[in-house]
C-alpha cells in the first residue's frame, strides 16, 4: 500500500516543481524591481519639477508591484506548506491506517486555492509592468511603412 500512496503523492509533488518554477520567475522579477526603485531613488534627489513627479510616479509603480510580487511568493509559500503537508497527511494515514482523506483534500484544496491566488497577483503586476513600459505612439512611427 506504500506503493499506492506514492502514487498518491505524486500529483501534489509535480504542483510542488511547477509552484517553484514560477517563485524563481517571480524572485527574479522582484529583483529587477528592486533595483529599479534603488535607481529612482538616487533620481528622487536629483530631480525637481515635471521630470521629480515623473520619477515620484514611477517610484510609487515599482512599489506597487513589490507589495503585489511579494504577497505573491507568499501565497505561493503558504501553498507549498499545505501541499507538504498534504503529502505528510497521505503517509500518516497509510502508516497508521487512520482515515484522514478529507484532511488531506482539504490542504491540497487550500494549496490550489493560494495557488490561484498567487497567480492572480502575479497577473496584476505583470499588467502594471506592461501598463507602465507603454511605448508612445509616435514613437512607433506606425504611419510610415517599413
Amino acid at each position: 500500500m506504500i506503493a499506492h500512496t506514492i502514487q498518491l503523492a505524486l500529483a501534489p509533488v509535480f504542483m510542488l516543481v511547477a509552484i517553484g518554477n514560477i517563485m524563481n520567475i517571480l524572485s527574479t522579477r522582484l529583483g529587477r524591481t528592486v533595483d529599479r526603485a534603488r535607481k529612482l531613488q538616487d533620481l528622487h534627489a536629483a530631480t525637481t519639477g515635471d521630470e521629480h513627479d515623473l520619477v515620484v510616479q514611477e517610484i510609487r509603480t515599482v512599489d506597487r508591484r513589490i507589495h503585489l510580487i511579494t504577497r505573491s511568493i507568499l501565497f505561493l509559500v503558504i501553498g507549498c506548506l499545505a501541499i507538504g503537508t498534504t503529502v505528510a497527511i497521505l503517509f500518516v494515514e497509510e502508516l497508521f491506517d487512520y482515515p484522514l482523506e478529507k484532511v488531506a483534500a482539504g490542504f491540497f484544496l487550500v494549496a490550489v486555492g493560494l495557488l490561484m491566488a498567487g497567480l492572480t497577483l502575479f497577473l496584476r503586476e505583470i499588467r502594471i509592468a506592461a501598463a507602465s513600459l507603454r511605448i508612445d505612439r509616435n514613437l512607433l512611427e506606425l504611419h510610415r511603412k517599413l
